[in-house]
């Protein structure tokens, strides 16, 4: 289920929007201005921001080229949402880190089919393209993973499951996605045998000092986390 951050001072139209992305399979956060949206994106990166452009204080274009400065929140997809319909403000807004820009008033429809756009071009690259995470590179057309010049030596599940963690960083799974998305839903398996691979990852991780790429949010599941500390790499 993708998450969804709505920042909107306005409630009656946040609660719409809210309303279709539920009805639509999307988890929804609300935020009411800039100060809410950046505590709930330092909490749990979503997978996409709908940002309303004329907020209380910090205003929508300053967040964005604010999330657009920061290596963590750089390729997080934004939808700015305006009233602000001339040419000139389209541009400021795409050119502020806007993946799309939608004038008010919109249909809920056009609405969720923008956001279904902006998240299919965002979506991780083909499964062969390699990908590099603080220091550690996988690349699945080789199937191998090292970091610099030193291998990983790692099992065919643990490499499953490194790759969806490495292709979506910074976001919380829970085990059932995790279930679903690394060994499918058709595959009949608990819940804890996701613990007893990442158990397994951790430890294959060790030897390269990336064991504590992949943290675990309790109650909630585990997360790839781009800020690495290097202690004794």
């Amino acid at each position: 289920m993708s998450r969804v951050l709505v920042v909107e001072d306005e409630l009656a139209i946040a609660e719409l929007i809210a309303l279709n992305l539920r009805h639509s399979g999307f988890e929804v956060v609300l935020a009411r201005d800039g100060d809410e949206a950046q505590l709930e994106i330092d909490k749990v990166l979503p997978d996409l921001v709908l940002l309303d452009w004329m907020l209380p204080g910090q205003s929508g274009l300053s967040l964005a080229k604010r999330w657009r400065g920061v290596a963590r929140t750089r390729d997080l997809p934004i939808i700015m949402l305006t009233a602000r319909a001339e040419e000139v403000d389209k541009v400021a807004g795409l050119d502020a880190g806007a993946d799309d820009y939608l004038t008010k008033p919109f249909s809920t429809h056009e609405l969720m089919a923008r956001v279904r756009a902006v998240l299919r071009r965002k979506a991780p690259q083909a499964l062969d393209s390699a990908v590099e995470i603080a220091g550690l590179r996988l690349d699945p057309a080789t199937r191998r993973v090292c970091r610099g010049e030193q291998e990983v030596k790692i099992g065919p599940t643990e490499f499953k499951l490194l790759h969806f963690f490495m292709t979506h960083p910074e976001r919380v799974h829970s085990r059932a996605q995790l279930l679903d998305r690394v060994w499918g839903d058709h595959v009949f398996i608990e819940e804890r045998t996701v613990d007893v691979h990442v158990k397994r990852l951790r430890e294959a991780l060790s030897p390269v000092h990336r064991s504590q790429l992949i943290e675990t949010v309790r109650g909630a599941g585990y997360r790839l986390t781009q800020q690495v500390v290097d202690a004794a790499a």
